[in-house]
């Protein structure tokens, strides 16, 4: 049986994406203890976090360091281009930003989903993958905007008319709504749920991909990889066994606890406050 893996994530990729697990799951269970507050599912978590104002307390600067840690990922990004060859650097096969081969390979994967097309030749990103990135990261902007005026709203009100407080709640809000269903529902799914990453999509927490995954799913970054002499130093070991037990556990704990919130927060719909 193969072992062999190939590197895909960084150590510092693998914490970007570990500290937005964390702060995310924090802040929808700290939102819905608002949003929810006279149902069961938020009482039950406002008395997980300590209480109503505790709750709401940690929901503001858990926001905070969400700001500041999309700061911190954009400064990384801007470091990663090759500024004097920009557009290759922006719309090369390593990059995240969508280009018209995303379209051609969706086409492709449609075709073959009804047998009617070969397997597309994927590369590093997939069109599904950079949907996921730039789902999460236009969101966050708006998300931290709102919530800053939120957070100070007397200040806020001196530059800006009293109505607009009540537009940011609902954006907040709406906002917030769209991310917990969209990273729970969609995803979940994506990450780790359909048969080609079932029962999960390690690659974020080891860091790497088995070679057979990468044949069938990334034939065309496997290709690039030969093609530019980095393959061979892109090969890694397997995660240890203790290691990945640990991740394991981790990954099923917030995949299971998103799932509650989500399915709770279907439940009790009909009871989002309004303040």
């Amino acid at each position: 049986m193969r072992t062999e893996r190939v590197k895909r994530f960084s150590l510092l990729d693998r914490g970007f994406h570990l500290f937005l697990i964390i702060t995310f799951l924090i802040q929808a269970a700290t939102g819905f203890s608002r949003l929810f507050f006279s149902t069961p599912l938020g009482r039950d978590l406002n008395a997980l976090f300590g209480g109503y104002d505790t709750s709401i307390l940690i929901h503001k600067w858990i926001g905070v360091l969400m700001i500041l840690g999309f700061v911190f990922h954009t400064l990384y990004l801007l470091t990663r281009l090759d500024w004097k060859n920009l557009g290759t650097s922006l719309f090369g096969p390593d990059s995240l930003v969508p280009n018209l081969n995303d379209i051609k390979h969706f086409w492709q994967r449609t075709l073959w989903l009804f047998g009617m097309g070969e397997r597309p030749r994927l590369q590093r990103w997939t069109y599904w993958e950079k949907f996921d990135y730039w789902a999460v990261y236009w969101g966050m902007p708006l998300l931290a905007i709102t919530g800053i005026v939120l957070m100070y709203p007397i200040l806020a009100s001196r530059y800006i008319p009293g109505w607009t407080l009540n537009v940011a709640v609902l954006l907040h809000r709406a906002e917030a709504i769209l991310a917990v269903s969209y990273i729970f529902i969609v995803h979940f799914f994506v990450g780790h749920l359909r048969p080609a990453s079932f029962p999960m999509n390690e690659a974020m927490f080891s860091g790497s991909v088995p070679m057979e995954e990468l044949e069938e799913e990334k034939s065309g970054w496997l290709e690039q990889l030969k093609k530019e002499g980095r393959f061979e130093s892109a090969k890694v070991k397997s995660p240890p066994v203790f290691f990945r037990v640990i991740y394991y556990i981790f990954g099923y704990s917030a995949l299971g606890f998103g799932v509650y919130l989500l399915i709770n927060g279907i439940i009790y719909s009909r009871y989002i406050t309004l303040h």
